[in-house]
């Protein structure tokens, strides 16, 4: 018997093991990365826009040494630098966007899940209406606005992606407080005087919010594309208010006809790994924590036939 129940078990502890490995994976990378941001200006050799250290202007494209690891760029900058400060940027447009996007988001679908009627039909037709256009195109569209009210920096750039990942935020959150709203703690709520703020609050709040942190991480890993998209565009951070990845590999089109390869090789390879850390911890998450996705197996009854008794006994010896 313990041999059948093991080779049944066997698929969902693969599974399991798998979304575990993935959830460590995704963090290991992405700490490193953390780390990159928090600690920029003692990890990185040089600023993001430093041209010359100790009276000693950097060369023009000077290719990997001891003192430029990968290299300079045609703006005579450090490209080991660009990238590690290129990572602080990344952290402070995608938890900006995140956080806009929970606090919008989130109580919106809360109100409009719950209350329903009119606030909720025009809500959803806003937010429909957002979400039938491309991402990276209403992306390009509120950068393009905001740049110029807030300029290249990093906030006109979390507010673009926040316009983006708001619909996701507010349908997620909505669906589960349909379904919430209608169990019979909230009708016990309503029952002992509770009023409306109180229960979505106390009552409806934590049930709804499962399912942000998986949906954040994921969108995390999105919005490091789309960013690096708008910077190549030349519509994100300009090179000289902050290091962005996607507008350093912009300038380095120019450079890749003349064999110049450590301009693009590099902040590309930090966008790469990025978004696939990213992507491994939501898929992760997702598969440890979402019941709905775990590959649960039930174990049928097997019972011992009459021409088995040696294999009984087997098995309790």
């Amino acid at each position: 018997m313990r041999r059948v129940a093991a080779g049944l078990l066997k698929p969902f502890t693969e599974t399991a093991g798998l979304a575990r490995w993935m959830l460590v994976a995704g963090v290991l990378l992405t700490a490193v990365f953390v780390v990159f941001a928090l600690f920029a200006p003692w990890v990185a050799p040089y600023g993001f826009a430093q041209t010359s250290a100790h009276g000693v202007a950097f060369p023009k494209l000077g290719h990997p040494d001891s003192q430029h690891w990968f290299g300079t760029d045609r703006l005579f900058f450090d490209v080991f630098s660009r990238v590690i400060w290129g990572a602080r940027t990344a952290l402070e447009v995608v938890v900006l966007s995140i956080f806009f996007c929970v606090v919008i988001g989130v109580p919106l679908g809360l109100a409009s899940g719950y209350y329903g009627g009119w606030f909720d039909r025009i809500v959803v037709l806003v937010m429909d209406a957002m979400y039938a256009f491309p991402s990276f195109l209403l992306a390009i569209v509120f950068s393009f606005l905001l740049t110029n009210v807030y300029g290249g920096s990093v906030v006109a750039v979390s507010l673009s992606l926040t316009a983006v990942y708001i619909p996701q935020y507010f349908r997620v959150v909505r669906n589960t407080t349909l379904s919430a709203k209608e169990a019979t703690y909230v009708e016990a709520a309503r029952a002992i005087g509770a009023t409306d703020g109180r229960i979505m609050r106390r009552y409806l709040f934590g049930n709804v919010i499962q399912s942000v942190p998986v949906l954040g991480t994921l969108n995390a890993a999105d919005a490091i594309l789309t960013l690096a998209g708008l910077g190549f565009l030349g519509l994100g951070i300009q090179s000289t208010d902050a290091a962005e990845w996607g507008h350093d590999l912009n300038r380095a089109l120019a450079d890749a006809g003349g064999g110049v390869w450590w301009t693009g090789l590099y902040p590309g390879l930090a966008i790469v790994l990025l978004v696939t850390g990213l992507t491994l911890v939501g898929e992760g998450l997702n598969e440890t924590l979402n019941p709905t996705l775990r590959r649960r197996r039930l174990l049928p009854v097997v019972m011992p036939g009459r021409a088995a008794p040696n294999l009984v006994e087997e098995e309790r010896s």
